[in-house]
């Protein structure tokens, strides 16, 4: 019990669990839009961003990486569009092919960079730990970051909150009746590349999809309608986030982001057995 108490724990949950709320809203978005493994081709495309952007300041300089991250994703979302209009390649493997390219040339330069005299002088540890997080060294410059883009997200949310549900769920109506539906394209690409970019040092590359999807699973399973299934995603992220930060602290050599995807893994079982739909069916 001790632990809460602790300021270092304080820290960390903080951090993961305003990352958790802000991710499940935006991710709920994508979802609903049919774009739900558009934040797993991002978030492994943010890698190769990280490695150029050490590459060229020659330092783990946090904004400096998380710049790269953000111009990284934004430029595989700008690919995978543009090969969804020019080719017959529908979405899913057009996402697989830039999933899987962009992060295979972040593991390229990776290793180069291991191998390279000009590198040796600038301090190479840690940047393993993008690919799957290390929550444990969170700082306050940390918690600040994801604070902002949080509040950024929740702020934008809430202003287009009726133009969000009209284009999400009816589009062609949305067009009709003249709802910027570019516009809300465009702030909708922008906050998942906001939460991908500080959200990778948390919870990794590679674990940063399931902040942005599992919890619109869960909450789809409660509830039908879209501001409930915004919400319970909210709570039930944060929850699992404080408990994953709980255990991943009070049990040696837990990684926070992995405990925190299996924590919301037993919600999301939980949810399949006695969610609102599984009642419904019987």
């Amino acid at each position: 019990m001790k632990l809460i108490f602790n300021y270092s724990f304080y820290i960390i949950a903080i951090g993961t669990v305003l990352l958790a709320i802000a991710s499940s809203l935006v991710g709920s978005l994508n979802v609903y839009k049919g774009q739900s493994l558009i934040g797993d081709a991002m978030g492994h495309a943010a890698f190769p961003g990280i490695i150029l952007a050490f590459m060229l300041s020659s330092s783990k300089n946090v904004i400096f990486m998380l710049i790269g991250a953000a111009l990284s994703a934004g430029l595989s979302y700008i690919l995978v569009e543009m090969s969804g209009k020019k080719s017959k390649i529908d979405l899913n493997s057009n996402l697989a092919i830039y999933l899987s390219g962009f992060f295979g040339l972040g593991l390229v330069l990776k290793t180069y960079i291991l191998g390279n005299a000009n590198f040796r002088v600038s301090s190479q540890a840690g940047l393993d730990n993008f690919i799957f997080g290390q929550a444990a060294y969170m700082l306050k410059s940390d918690i600040y970051l994801i604070a902002i883009v949080a509040a950024i997200c929740l702020i934008l949310i809430t202003i287009y909150y009726k133009e969000f549900k009209i284009s999400l769920f009816d589009y062609e109506y949305a067009k009709l009746v003249n709802c910027p539906v570019k516009k809300l394209e465009t702030i909708q690409l922008l906050m998942t590349i906001l939460i991908i970019a500080v959200g990778i040092k948390s919870v990794g590359v590679v674990l940063i999809s399931s902040f942005l999807i599992i919890p619109n699973i869960i909450a789809s399973q409660w509830s039908k309608k879209f501001i409930n299934v915004l919400i319970i995603g909210a709570l039930i992220s944060s929850l699992a986030a404080f408990i994953g930060t709980y255990l991943s602290s009070a049990i040696n050599d837990f990684s926070t982001g992995p405990t925190i995807i299996i924590i919301l893994g037993f919600f999301c079982i939980f949810s399949f057995v006695f969610g609102k739909k599984r009642r419904e069916k019987k």
